[in-house]
């Protein structure tokens, strides 16, 4: 990462106001009674004024970190409407609806089935869409089947987690502003790492299947529950497509539902993934021409088209504003040379022999460090606080975001700070206590499972 200076040794002020900026933003985070973008721009803007940076430099401070993150904004913007586009067609629903029937009632199936519809829901890496989606279609499997709901909610969570790490998924797309290392180019090696992690969930998930068949039985011996026989999973996969076509009840008089435009639909998913995970154009520029084709083709009129692009604009724009502001915490950090001066400080402290596995140190944390704070103040303090020092040790940028991610995304959604999570828990009438004491410690594992394998493979360098 570059900055407008080049220390040689760490400036005390520097330093001190950069770890004030870092620690009053994350406060501000953690504290959640203001948005992410008052934190992270009143806060380094005032912090730089303080010690006598003037306007312009400010300017350009901004210009700096604005640059490094625009084509992911971009990206961000179209690859939300891109898929809020096909999930209104319902490009998904009935593959979801086939591993429904496919379960047949087994609790072992059910679990493995869970895993599946959860990465399959989670390809547009929206955790809300993927609970709605996920949530009303299983809870009534499991309730008949006298599975526990905080077991539903455990692997919908592991599995939307894993899926997560693609370029459009928050996490990815934060790492990738911070490093300024192309999204689809931090996301290629990620691909064998997301791949044997969902191998490894599908084990746990029949592991944790035969867990439950003992605890269930044992329910039953005690008259808990009553024993189950054979379960109806017709009914509930038409109750999962009755309740897909009440939900979308909005647009159904305006969507086109030729059965031609779904396979079409299909084939432009296949189309701009290919295309952009080949590398043959940008991420940006390929949602945006996913956009401009799925528009027409699924929506006849063009003000249907300008109604549905304002539908779709306020969950664009959030994301787009959250990592715009980031801009202005990242520049200041990084251009004014506080970020650098903390690193040359924290070289000082930092036992060499450490040095060099610093990302994985904080990385195997990362579930911890999730919990206890936001998903923004993880990525945009943590991240670039560990990586300008563990780059003095030659640990390269990459294989430090990849740490901290891989270290960090299998808790997302068992963190308080994630909104989609406590829209889970309504969903399935949980507990967010219960929900903690009975994910925590398994996803805290599986992440540090994930972490070696990415090391195992060549993915994080040690």
């Amino acid at each position: 990462m570059l900055t407008e200076t080049t220390l040689t040794e760490p400036d005390t002020l520097l330093t001190t106001t950069g770890l004030l900026i870092i620690a009053v933003t994350v406060g501000l985070l953690i504290w959640g009674r203001v948005a992410p973008i008052v934190a992270m721009v009143v806060v380094p803007v005032v912090g730089a004024l303080a010690i006598g940076f003037d306007l312009s430099e400010l300017q350009e401070f901004f210009a700096g970190g604005l640059s490094s993150v625009m084509n992911v904004v971009v990206m961000f913007i179209f690859a939300i409407i891109f898929f809020s586009i096909l999930s209104d067609a319902g490009l998904f629903d009935p593959l979801i609806r086939t591993l429904i029937l496919m379960t047949r009632g087994r609790v072992v199936l059910v679990c493995i089935g869970t895993v599946l519809i959860g990465a399959i829901a989670h390809l547009d890496g929206a955790g809300a869409t993927t609970f709605l989606l996920t949530i009303p279609a299983l809870l009534p499997l499991y309730k008949a089947l006298n599975m526990s709901k905080y077991l539903l909610l455990l692997l919908i969570s592991l599995s939307a987690s894993i899926m997560n790490m693609v370029p459009w998924g928050g996490p990815l797309g934060r790492a990738a502003a911070v490093t300024e290392i192309d999204p689809v180019e931090l996301y290629q090696p990620l691909m064998v790492v997301q791949g044997i992690g969902l191998v490894l969930l599908l084990t746990l998930a029949t592991l944790l299947g035969l867990r439950e068949i003992r605890r269930i039985d044992k329910g039953v011996e005690a008259g808990e529950f009553e024993a189950v026989g054979n379960i109806d999973v017709h009914q509930v996969a038409d109750d999962f497509t009755k309740r897909q076509i009440e939900a979308r009840a909005h647009v159904e008089d305006k969507i086109n539902r030729n059965r031609i435009v779904f396979w079409l639909n299909v084939l432009l998913v296949a189309i701009v993934l290919t295309v952009m995970l080949a590398g043959w154009l940008p991420p940006a520029l390929t949602f945006l021409i996913g956009v401009a084709v799925a528009l027409p083709l699924n929506f006849s009129q063009a003000k249907t088209q300008m109604d549905q692009l304002k539908e779709y604009a306020p969950n664009a724009l959030m994301m787009a504003a959250v990592i715009i502001s980031a801009a202005v915490f990242l520049g200041v950090l990084n251009e004014s040379g506080m970020l650098e001066s903390i690193a040359l400080s924290l070289l000082g402290v930092i036992p060499a022999a450490v040095g060099p596995y610093l990302h994985l140190i904080v990385g195997a944390f990362g579930v911890p460090l999730d919990v206890l704070t936001s998903t923004d103040a993880y990525y945009f303090s943590v991240l670039p606080l560990v990586d300008a020092t563990a780059s003095q040790f030659g640990v390269p940028t990459a294989s430090t975001a990849y740490a901290l991610m891989i270290g960090n995304i299998i808790g997302t959604f068992v963190s308080p700070y994630a909104p989609a999570m406590w829209l889970a828990l309504g969903l399935a009438g949980a507990n967010v206590g219960k929900h903690i004491r009975y994910s925590f410690g398994i996803m805290w594992a599986f992440s540090i499972v994930l972490l070696l394998v990415a090391v195992l493979v060549g993915v994080v360098e040690v």
